[in-house]
């Protein structure tokens, strides 16, 4: 799992039938600030992930992918490696908090 923001959104008139009534997110992983330790910064990274609890964007979200990512009611039957699974709150580390929703 990883702490992402969500950036974005893709729209798909075309897809598998399957996918048919999927919000799709792009979200962008952050990670711990390695020199402060103090807040978090992004990878750089984007993925996108199908969003089962209606993350909007600027939202700090927890993400899984690979085969974990099918491992949800919603995705059970779905072709899909990465998935929205919490909306979060805030982030501790090392007894600070590093991000605080607004």
């Amino acid at each position: 799992m990883f702490v992402a923001l969500v950036t974005g959104s893709v729209v798909a008139t075309q897809k598998v039938d399957s996918m048919i009534g999927q919000k799709l997110l792009v979200v962008e992983p952050y990670r711990l600030d390695e020199k402060s330790r103090d807040r978090l910064v992004s990878t750089g990274r984007t993925f996108i992930a199908v969003d089962t609890l209606g993350a909007g964007e600027g939202q700090f979200v927890l993400v899984t992918q690979g085969s974990s990512a099918r491992l949800t009611p919603e995705t059970a039957s779905l072709p899909v490696d990465a998935v929205v699974i919490g909306l979060i709150d805030s982030v501790r580390i090392e007894g600070r908090e590093v991000f605080q929703k607004k």
